[in-house]
């Protein structure tokens, strides 16, 4: 006869084990609390490491345009110069002559400026500004400046530095 008692210690630990292997799993127990625990570091593309060959490409370039002006200046006008004595209402007078002749025909708007320009620096040059941005110069003569076409002369353009014709050269 069989010796039970021996088998039956056994057969329970058996039993034990086949049980963990058809219930379900216990849930895993992260032993850092959450607040502890780093966060898992996004997956990176291998192609998302390359450096491009090239420098990214630079920021527009702000537009230039070429002009030339003549400025006609009045006492307390922003530069002008100390033996400008004309009031504000006598420079709109010369300028609106001064325009009379710039748009008459064959007109030569570089002796023009030689003549009545009170800008120090483009007058004797013929009025030539050289080439500029628009943030380069004030808003009102900046505005008047790149609406014209090459060749073409503005109207009267005031700015705090006086009264302006400006011509926009090719």
């Amino acid at each position: 006869m069989r010796n039970w008692s021996s088998i039956l210690p056994a057969a329970g630990l058996l039993l034990a084990a086949c049980s963990s292997l058809t219930s379900p799993p216990e849930a895993e127990v992260d032993p850092k609390p959450a607040s502890l625990s780093k966060p898992a570091a996004p997956e990176v593309h291998p192609a998302a490491t390359v450096v491009p060959s090239q420098p990214p490409p630079a920021p527009p370039k702000e537009p230039e345009i070429r002009a030339s002006h003549i400025l006609v200046a009045y006492k307390g006008a922003r530069g002008a110069a100390p033996e400008v004595a004309r009031t504000k209402e006598q420079a709109k007078k010369r300028a609106e002559t001064v325009l009379k002749k710039a748009e008459g025909a064959g007109a030569d708007f570089g002796a023009l400026a030689k003549q009545y320009s009170d800008d120090p620096g483009s007058g004797p040059h013929g009025g030539e500004l050289g080439t500029f941005t628009r943030a380069q110069m004030v808003k009102p003569f900046a505005d008047a400046a790149f609406l014209l076409r090459p060749g073409q002369v503005s109207d009267i353009v005031e700015t705090e530095f006086g009264f302006h014709i400006i011509r926009r050269t090719p």
